[in-house]
């Protein structure tokens, strides 16, 4: 379970962006959405070399 302890003199706002960060991170969303439809196994290997494919793409900064 995801926790986010909101400090006394910090907005609401801010520990919810703080909040949907942490979810983020630990792939929370992502779950939910695989579990509410059916993925075919060619459309999530599709989606798995996209992943891929953008990590190891350099970035220009």
């Amino acid at each position: 379970m995801t926790k986010v302890r909101v400090k006394s003199d910090e907005p609401f706002e801010k520990a919810l962006r703080r909040f949907k960060k942490k979810c983020n991170k630990e792939g929370i969303m992502q779950r939910l959405k695989e579990m509410k439809h059916y993925e075919k196994p060619s459309e999530r290997r599709r989606r798995k070399l996209a992943k891929a494919i953008a990590r190891n793409t350099p970035r220009d900064e």
